[in-house]
């Protein structure tokens, strides 16, 4: 088994512990992509028309040799042409021709073994520095990867103090890296309430979390998780594997026994 160092949260070395066998599973990008998309088409609401708009009229058509277009027509309307058209798309008030409709299937579903497949393999490829790499995370001042630190991180409660732990531990590249990489979003969802868009910076993983969410919410791109909540959509945003992770000892420790066969 591999060994690696966990440090302090100066930035020293102060142990070294085993790596579980999470770490040495197959990468699988094809599973976590599928993972992240069945995770991001659950919270869709389904949606759609009432499938009686526009169908609610007494029109009926005229049938063939009148002189006019066969299209349903209401009898007895005062209409500058004559009998006025309904029910049909092209009318006025009339159907929709290919409405939205609330029965479709948008859940993109996956099976539970491989879900937890997806989630060891994600997990994995935060150990593989290429795929780090290739994300665009900053790590030239990361002293390995995965990066383990001790379980007084998950004590952080105020953001000058998270600041200069992530300071001293070389995580404030990344994280200034996402801050001044937010761009205005294209499209409608700039006017409703999503105006910009920031990377995705470290993710920290703990074993318990007794504060730091509180100190680490204000670092532009930081996400903070407990490690029995772990998922496919934090550790591979967007379905790229390889998000640059923060693990704290008891986090790493857990992680041998979850998402299991």
């Amino acid at each position: 088994m591999k060994k690696i160092k966990v440090y302090s949260l100066e930035g020293e070395a102060i142990d070294e512990i085993e790596l579980p066998e999470i770490f040495m599973e197959e990468f699988r990008p094809d599973l976590i992509k599928r993972a992240v998309i069945s995770s991001q088409t659950a919270r869709i609401q389904p949606w759609g028309t009432d499938p009686m708009a526009g169908k609610r009229t007494t029109a009926e058509s005229f049938g063939a040799g009148r002189g006019v277009a066969m299209v349903p027509r209401v009898k007895g309307s005062r209409h500058p042409a004559g009998s006025k058209a309904a029910f049909v798309p092209q009318a006025v008030g009339g159907r929709r021709a290919h409405p939205p409709r609330a029965q479709r299937i948008i859940h993109e579903k996956i099976n539970k073994k491989e879900r937890r497949m997806a989630i060891r393999s994600a997990v994995a490829a935060t150990a593989n520095q290429q795929l780090v790499e290739q994300r665009g995370h900053r790590i030239e001042n990361i002293l390995q990867i995965p990066f383990v630190v001790d379980d007084e991180l998950s004590k952080i409660k105020k953001t000058s103090d998270t600041r200069e732990i992530f300071k001293k531990l070389g995580i404030m590249d990344d994280i200034v890296r996402a801050k001044n990489g937010r761009i205005i979003r294209a499209g409608r969802g700039k006017t409703r309430g999503r105006k910009y868009k920031v990377p995705k910076g470290p993710l920290l993983v703990v074993g318990e979390d007794k504060g730091i969410s509180l100190g680490a919410r204000n670092h532009a791109g930081v996400d903070v998780i407990v490690v029995d909540n772990l998922n496919t959509e934090l550790l591979a945003p967007g379905t790229h594997p390889g998000r640059f992770t923060i693990y704290t000892r008891s986090a790493i420790e857990k992680l041998g026994e979850l998402f299991t066969q």
